[in-house]
């Protein structure tokens, strides 16, 4: 029913925010976490929505970006996962560290999610595995990389994480450590190998 609204945020509450459109006040549900990401009430913004209805209920999610979104529907796809359950994963991971969790079945950390068990978790990876591409999910993260950073050799970034994955780690792993590196102009492939080895010794 809505793409998107934009509008003044006029209150911020726990996991609702109240968006003002031509004079309406809308309450609009979203992952805890993005409450950070907003400087304060009086500001101009744009939220990428989801209707959800139910014979007693009617909301409205909102999120910062269309990728958020997209995950959050893919996850109400799965059998037993609703919004409460959906916006409690998007609170603890951002889309790209749950995509690297699903397509490298670790369930353990998608379990972390309040009111998310093991077996719950090992069902979304059941059900989702299959409609996530692995060079899909790293395209995404290294361009949201390339994104916030905006200094370092995106190349240098994938070849590291590609080693790491070639050494054994998992995929999830091998971009946490990546992630984990300070990224310097001239910084070399080895350097940062180096680095996030070291990385590793922590996670």
């Amino acid at each position: 029913m809505y793409s998107y609204m934009k509008g003044e945020l006029v209150e911020i509450l726990e996991d609702t925010i109240v968006l003002e459109v031509n004079n309406i006040g809308y309450n609009i549900h979203i992952p805890a976490s993005m409450i950070d990401k907003f400087s304060g009430t009086g500001q101009d913004i744009k939220i990428y929505t989801y209707f959800y209805v139910k014979e007693d209920a009617m909301k409205l999610y909102g999120f910062l970006t269309q990728d958020d979104l997209k995950i959050f529907k893919l996850l109400l796809g799965v059998n037993g996962i609703g919004p409460k359950g959906a916006l409690a994963i998007l609170t603890v991971m951002t889309p790209d560290d749950l995509r690297f969790a699903i397509l490298g079945e670790d369930a353990k950390t998608i379990a972390k999610a309040p009111g998310i068990g093991n077996k719950t978790a090992q069902r979304l990876i059941l059900e989702l595995k299959d409609k996530l591409d692995l060079e899909e999910a790293f395209e995404s993260k290294l361009m949201h990389a390339a994104e916030e950073a905006g200094s370092f050799d995106i190349g240098i970034k994938n070849e590291a994480v590609q080693a790491l994955a070639a050494l054994g780690y998992s995929s999830a792993e091998a971009l946490k450590a990546v992630n984990a590196v300070e990224f310097t102009e001239g910084i070399t492939v080895e350097e940062v190998l180096k680095s996030a080895l070291k990385q590793m010794a922590f996670l």
